[in-house]
């Protein structure tokens, strides 16, 4: 493992890889200065051990005499990317110890900026929230990379010290705090990791060794040198990294961004030897754990079984699934979601995943994907918002900006009731009109005017606010007191009753795409209809994606069926319930659904839960 190392009698091991640099001395500037040359070892390793060296103690490498730079697998980087690095103790009080992680298809995941999520905008403020996400019934937190960054404010996707949790949030105390206090609510924790690029400041990398290639181009710089001369040290570089979080932050998954960036031509993929390295690790602590992939390749590879040519991979993101839904509750066509038309193309993307999957996309102007029906349910994560999706607009604006409440009802209910793992973006539950911006704190003016120039010319239909204002970050906090509001506590109260409903209806709570049904129904094609079961468990949902009720027949199978949920009943500040409360179907039934609703029925009687979101008597 690279870095930093404390050893026992007062020694630390400091590791290095420059293959660059002939001689590698350490300059420890505090609390005593000190300069200790390296050995130089095989492939471009220089180390030694050094005594006298305790937590807190700082440093900066000095290469072949000449500059000195912070340490590329510094653990923590208190005067910021320039700084010197800091030598961090790991021990750390853990409670944790009967935590055992969560199967994939338990996993409703929530994801969250640390910065935008609390006031303090912190790890700890974090914390703070925690029981109320127990109480919604989210079963696992995705947080935004930490990875340290220039300045006080950013995504986290300009990260240049992969090793360093960022100061502002709490460094690496904060956030084995924040991971210990989840462990003890039942919560997962998924870290966001960028393994593609690096961010342009505080990037001293390429002075030590070719951790970057020319040979393949990223949309956000030099991509990382996976498959060139002198790769090995780099894919060791990531691999440590990413298990590190596994083994000394106790972190349960790793959500890994763009793996379409990744470029990589050697025999093994690295994100294959990154999903069996972690895993290992997983195995080694006793927990499970779970890599997830971003992607926008549509390739089903992610997930297969080595065995089968797949890189193994527990989940990857399906934009398809929130594209094909933004499109029929905005009516938006403008960029890539112009390849998504109608009710069809959802209903695709809940039966198999994949929408564009070897067909034609006009906005590629080109075939792009392959089918994904042999993909297993709980392998694609699955939402209606998300902070690329939210924040790649020029203006930020969330759903609740874009669509009605009804609409905002519609959405939890076509991800929740999916067979695949939700996830919500913070703020969701309750209708967060709070935008979601770019924002940036760079130190390096000309690159804080190259930054603002970029997204000015890739937004011309818009003035996106100024990604280094102080006041753009301020915008993006969570504004917790609408989440007062009786509509968008009622909201809330709807996302709760939804999550209970999928964890406790056995029909909803097996993920899997074989015990399902889906197909879109009535004389306008804007109504989607699935049924799911399993064993005597059996559930149908219908969702109306129009500004008209819907009046139809519908296939369904014979027996007695209860309405479990109606999004446009009074109890969730709709307008009333226009589904039957009840419905005998000896194969087919007449049933009425309100504008913008879905209603879940279900055939077979489920003790407690079906109770406790019966609806109200107020109605049609």
């Amino acid at each position: 493992m690279p870095g930093a190392v404390l050893l026992t009698g007062g020694r630390c091991r400091f590791r290095v890889w420059a293959p660059n640099a002939r001689a590698v001395q350490v300059h420890l500037v505090a609390p005593d200065e000190r300069r200790v040359a390296l050995e130089p070892r095989d492939r471009g390793y220089h180390d030694a051990i050094v005594p006298r060296v305790a937590a807190g103690a700082r440093y900066k490498y000095v290469l072949d005499g000449g500059a000195e730079f912070p340490d590329p697998a510094s653990r923590l980087q208190p005067e910021g990317v320039h700084g010197p690095s800091e030598v961090a103790d790991p021990a750390f009080p853990w409670t944790d110890g009967g935590w055992r992680g969560l199967a994939l298809a338990d996993y409703l995941i929530y994801e969250l900026h640390v910065g935008a999520f609390s006031p303090a905008g912190t790890f700890d403020g974090v914390v703070r929230e925690l029981d109320a996400l127990v109480d919604l019934g989210v079963t696992a937190i995705e947080l935004m990379p930490v990875a340290h960054f220039p300045g006080t404010r950013n995504w986290g996707y300009d990260g240049v010290d992969l090793y360093a949790v960022h100061t502002a949030y709490g460094g690496p105390e904060g956030l084995k705090r924040l991971v210990d206090e989840c462990h003890r609510r039942g919560l997962a924790v998924i870290l966001d990791v960028v393994y593609n690029h690096l961010g342009p400041e505080g990037n001293y990398l390429p002075q030590f060794g070719p951790y970057f290639t020319d040979r393949y181009r990223t949309p956000w710089g030099d991509a990382v040198n996976y498959d060139g001369p002198d790769s090995d040290g780099v894919r060791r570089f990531v691999l440590d990294n990413a298990c590190r979080w596994i083994t000394e932050f106790h972190v349960d998954g790793l959500r890994l961004d763009a793996v379409h960036a990744i470029f990589d031509e050697s025999a093994r993929h690295i994100l294959e030897e990154l999903g069996a390295e972690v895993h290992e690790s997983g195995r080694a602590a006793g927990r499970r754990v779970v890599v997830i992939a971003e992607s926008n390749l549509n390739d089903p590879r992610l997930t297969r079984p080595i065995a089968r040519g797949g890189y193994e991979l527990d989940a990857a993101w399906s934009d398809d699934f929130h594209h094909a839904l933004h499109t029929l509750l905005t009516g938006e066509r403008i960029r890539y979601y112009e390849d998504f038309r109608g009710v069809d193309d959802l209903a695709l993307a809940w039966a198999d995943g994949f929408v564009v999957a070897g067909r034609y996309s006009s906005y590629r102007r080109r075939r792009h994907g392959a089918p994904s029906r042999d993909v297993p349910a709980p392998r694609f994560v699955v939402c209606a918002q998300n902070h690329d999706q939210v924040g790649n607009r020029a203006l930020g604006e969330r759903l609740a900006r874009l669509a009605g409440f009804e609409a905002l009802k519609l959405a939890a209910g076509t991800v929740l009731l999916s067979p695949f793992v939700p996830l919500l973006f913070m703020g969701e539950e309750y209708g967060e009109r709070a935008p979601f911006l770019y924002f940036t704190d760079h130190g390096d003016p000309d690159l804080a005017a190259a930054v603002r120039r970029g997204r000015r010319e890739e937004y011309p239909e818009g003035e996106p606010p100024d990604p280094q204002s102080p006041e753009t970050f301020e915008r993006c906090r969570l504004n917790r007191a609408l989440a007062r509001d009786p509509r968008h506590r009622a909201l809330s109260g709807l996302y709760a009753a939804l999550i209970r409903l999928r964890k406790t209806v056995p029909a909803l709570a097996n993920l899997s795409k074989e015990p399902m049904e889906v197909r879109v129904v009535g004389p306008d094609a804007r109504v989607m209809m699935a049924r799911r079961w399993h064993g005597d468990s059996a559930a149908v949902m219908l969702f109306n994606y129009s500004p008209s009720p819907a009046v139809l027949e519908v296939p369904l199978p014979a027996g007695r069926w209860v309405l479990l949920l109606d999004s446009a009943d009074a109890r969730w500040a709709g307008p009333g319930r226009a589904a039957p409360p009840e419905q005998e179907s000896h194969g087919s039934a007449a049933l009425t659904l309100a504008p913008w609703s879905f209603a879940l029925y279900d055939r077979q009687s489920i003790e407690g839960a079906a109770e406790t979101v019966r609806p109200s008597s107020a109605g049609r």
